[in-house]
């Protein structure tokens, strides 16, 4: 429902002050006219008073007369009976009508109507007395006769003589006087009735020349209000047609006002939008959570206890997206910016008004710069590492990446029939992703990390979606893509700053880097066998995670998890690592140190707790006993919890409870190792997908080596990795 604006009282003043007048002169006029009807009413009450007093008179000497002709006649006859009650009628009639008209007191008719008399005028009231005077000279005098009357014991005969004697007398007197009364109240009604018609035609003259006056200048007064209103709006209109933004307003109902700015129509792309409601326009080309998230936010500019400022910060249509739904597809989306602000009727929120800008030139204009400037970090970034790592270890990576990208692509390409070829397909792709991610990440290069990262969020995605189709690896190229341009952007800034540096690796052995020493290292080099360790089955599937890293990266993954970690190792400088096994080596050494101090490794206040020293050890050993390359990874933290892996299954749904306390540690272990598997709560850029032991089973597998883990709870994990030489 449209909000009815508050009427300015003050704009209508004069109207108001006018009509009033004029309807008081009416009910002037009508009152007026109303008391002098009660007038007229009252002064015909006395004229026919004084008519009923004369004829009463009359009547009262023709009954005299009558009994005195009478006389002798027995009393109890009807006739007497009937003369003598008219006489005592008419005689208190007369007495009471005559004592009304002087005091112009109220007077009861015979039909018990009442009726109030006027004031009379001195010579009305000179002609009543005279006749009074008369009366009550006769009236003693009748009512000694009617004493007796019909008395037949007593004579009254003498009574009614004086009677008949004083009546000759007085009634010519009292008719008199009675007439000129009668004449004096119809002479003063009738000049009352001419002085109420004047008054009245003087009345109704005034109210008409009145009414004529007020039509005129509210006729006028309306021509000048609505010029005024048609040049108001022909500026509204001029500018809603000028304006380059879209200007409206909004009702609580959603509702937009029949005017609008013309911009509008091209802004929002809608040709008829006066009366539609808002959230049907937006309806489909913005999302379902942003346009409830539209209502709310403008149900609560309409709340007066809600702050203006405060909710303006919470604008959902802040540079939205409003996607193009004609059929033109040469539209592109457009970024509009919408602003909301309160219109208030005196302290009452009236509408809101709307500012609409296309902002999609700014907004593209940001894209780009933030692009501009993202690549600008990227190659100072990947400058900082070209500066700051061996050349060799560059060319390493570059020759790893690509070769990742180079099996991901033939993965991609492989197209797969079955859901069993399609999982397998994904697992092999999450494997490589995640690899290339930890080398990246131990080479601090952010921008392989992120596009990996996001490349792994859309592969968990579809490892969580149940079944597969081939069109569903197709975004995986553009990661790809962007991979491989990243890795020519830094193969080209390397070439321009060490152009004496070798491009690749001609050496048959890699050295590993310095470490510090380990007490582990005499009991690799010891026991070659591990005996009492777990030997791992690689025949089961699995599922590659995210994180892989370099030794030296080890604290830096230990400050992001909040933990305290020291890297020791004796072997490491001692002993050369054959050249097709370097690679294997260095992304299984970069998971099992991932996991070490993600998995492994207890932050410092549990630690504490439990008497150990806050800073955690990582021993990392290599040997080489002729037949065999030995990698053996050790930490000092919380070791293996086999419960808490079995209660992970039995939560994750992968076996009933029953059927995983079945599960020896060696059948733990496995699904330990599978494929997206993880004991960690929730994931994040170091684990917690179950990838890196999954990598690090496919490795060992690949070369036809073994896998020993060895964990005592609470004390330590020790992971023995066991490759063929030949």
């Amino acid at each position: 429902m449209a909000t009815v604006p508050n009427v300015d009282n003050k704009r209508y003043q004069g109207l108001i002050i006018s009509i009033a007048l004029f309807l008081s002169l009416i009910g002037a006029l009508l009152a007026f006219t109303f008391y002098t009807s009660n007038l007229l009413e009252r002064n015909t009450a006395l004229i026919d008073q004084t008519n009923q007093v004369a004829n009463s008179a009359q009547a009262v000497i023709k009954d005299l007369f009558d009994l005195d002709s009478s006389y002798g006649e027995d009393t109890n006859s009807p006739h007497i009976q009937r003369v003598l009650s008219r006489l005592e009628q008419n005689t208190a009639l007369i007495t009471s009508s005559i004592t009304a008209i002087e005091q112009g007191s109220t007077i009861t008719d015979a039909e018990g109507n009442s009726y109030d008399l006027p004031k009379i005028d001195s010579q009305a009231q000179t002609n009543i007395a005279a006749a009074n005077e008369q009366w009550k000279a006769l009236e003693p005098k009748i009512q000694t006769y009617l004493k007796d009357a019909d008395n037949i014991m007593v004579t009254s005969a003498d009574e009614l003589t004086q009677a008949v004697e004083q009546a000759k007398t007085s009634s010519l007197f009292i008719n008199d006087s009675l007439d000129n009364l009668t004449k004096d109240v119809f002479d003063s009604a009738q000049r009352q009735a001419t002085t109420i018609r004047l008054i009245q035609v003087l009345g109704v003259a005034a109210i008409f020349t009145y009414f004529l006056i007020f039509v005129f200048f509210f006729v006028r007064r309306l021509r000048e209000t609505d010029a005024e209103a048609l040049a108001a709006r022909q500026e509204t209109q001029e500018i809603m047609e000028t304006v380059n933004t879209g200007l409206f307003l909004l009702d609580k109902d959603l509702n937009i006002g029949q005017q609008h700015s013309r911009a509008l129509n091209n802004i929002i792309g809608s040709d008829s939008l006066s009366g539609e409601n808002f959230t049907n326009v937006l309806r489909g080309r913005i999302s379902d959570k942003d346009l409830k998230t539209t209502q709310q936010f403008i149900e609560q500019l309409y709340n007066p206890r809600v702050k203006e400022k405060l909710v303006d910060s919470l604008n959902p249509l802040n540079k939205v997206m409003l996607h193009n739904l004609s059929e033109d597809k040469s539209l592109d989306n457009r970024f509009l910016d919408f602003k909301f602000s309160r219109v208030y009727d005196n302290k009452d929120i009236a509408r809101i008004l709307v500012n609409v800008n296309d902002v999609s030139d700014a907004v593209y204009l940001e894209q780009r710069l933030e692009k501009e400037r993202s690549q600008n970090d990227m190659q100072i970034e990947m400058l900082t590492t070209i500066l700051n790592v061996n050349p060799k270890i560059i060319n390493e990576f570059i020759g790893n990446t690509q070769a990742h990208i180079e099996k991901m692509n033939n993965i991609l390409k492989n197209p797969g029939s079955s859901q069993y070829e399609l999982e397998g397909k994904l697992k092999a792709i999450y494997r490589e992703m995640h690899s290339l991610k930890g080398e990246a990440s131990a080479l601090k290069l952010h921008s392989f990390t992120k596009i990996a990262s996001d490349a792994e969020d859309k592969l968990h995605a579809l490892q969580n979606q149940g079944q597969l189709s081939g069109n569903d690896f197709l975004p995986l190229a553009v990661h790809l893509d962007d991979l491989l341009s990243l890795s020519n952007t830094i193969a080209t800034l390397g070439e321009r700053i060490n152009r004496s540096a070798p491009t690749a690796a001609k050496s048959s052995t890699v050295q590993a880097p310095v470490a510090t020493q380990n007490p582990v290292a005499d009991h690799a080099a010891s026991n070659a066998d591990f005996d009492g360790g777990l030997d791992i089955d690689l025949d089961n599937e699995a599922d590659d995670d995210l994180l892989s890293f370099y030794n030296e990266f080890t604290k830096e993954i230990a400050a992001r998890q909040g933990k305290r970690v020291q890297l020791k190792s004796t072997t490491l400088t001692q002993t050369s690592i054959p050249a097709h096994l370097a690679k294997p080596i260095k992304e299984i050494s970069i998971q099992l140190l991932r996991n070490a101090v993600v998995h492994g490794i207890e932050s410092p206040s549990v630690r504490h707790t439990t008497g150990k020293t806050d800073i955690g050890t990582i021993d990392l050993e290599v040997q080489d006993n002729g037949s065999n390359f030995m990698l053996v990874v050790q930490d000092d933290g919380q070791g293996i919890n086999y419960d808490s892996i079995r209660n992970k299954l039995i939560e994750e749904g992968r076996f009933g409870t029953e059927e995983a306390n079945q599960l020896s540690k060696g059948d733990l272990l496995k699904q330990l190792f599978s494929s997206g598997f993880s004991t960690k709560e929730h994931a994040d850029e170091d684990g917690g997908r179950g990838v890196g032991l999954d990598i690090i089973k496919a490795k060992v597998k690949e070369y036809d080596g073994k896998l020993n883990v060895n964990s005592e709870l609470g004390q330590m994990t020790r992971f023995v990795i066991t490759l063929p030489k030949a």
